[in-house]
């Protein structure tokens, strides 16, 4: 089952309206995004705690790793270039992180407050391969900017 955007986005937005402490917000969205798509096998935050320098926050699904450098794996990459990055193999991405081994695909979002200032980012990991599109990321993006803008 393929998440329902338009859905989603109304529930997070009623969960979420006038909320402005990031960590209830990355919880709660982590939480909704998670249950809504079957391919979502691992739905989370990565938060900017120092320079060059992820560690992870809410997050639904089996452990994930504690701390992610800028310079590594998707998520790092996401956060250095600040631009979405839509995997369809992990294997084929260099310096990937395996921080679960039955990861095949992800999609990772740069996550900004309404000042600009990149937060962290938002990683979803699929055990299915090719698992993400471009809607998936074009929806998503939309949903974390209407919820982060508030902080």
């Amino acid at each position: 089952m393929a998440a329902d955007y338009e859905e989603l986005s109304r529930a997070i937005a009623g969960l979420t309206d006038g909320e402005t402490d990031a960590v209830a917000l990355m919880a709660t969205i982590a939480c909704e995004v998670h249950q809504s798509d079957a391919r979502f096998d691992w739905t989370g935050f990565y938060r900017v705690v120092a320079p060059g320098l992820l560690k992870i926050g809410p997050y639904q699904g089996g452990h994930g790793c504690l701390t992610i450098p800028f310079d590594r794996g998707v998520c790092g990459a996401a956060a250095r270039l600040e631009e979405t990055q839509l995997v369809a193999d992990v294997h084929a991405f260099d310096g990937h992180i395996a921080c679960s081994s039955s990861t095949q695909s992800e999609l990772v979002l740069p996550v900004w407050n309404g000042a600009g200032q990149l937060l962290g980012v938002f990683d979803i990991d699929s055990n299915q391969p090719d698992a993400f599109t471009q809607t998936d990321a074009e929806n998503l993006a939309r949903i974390l900017k209407r919820a982060f803008d508030q902080v």
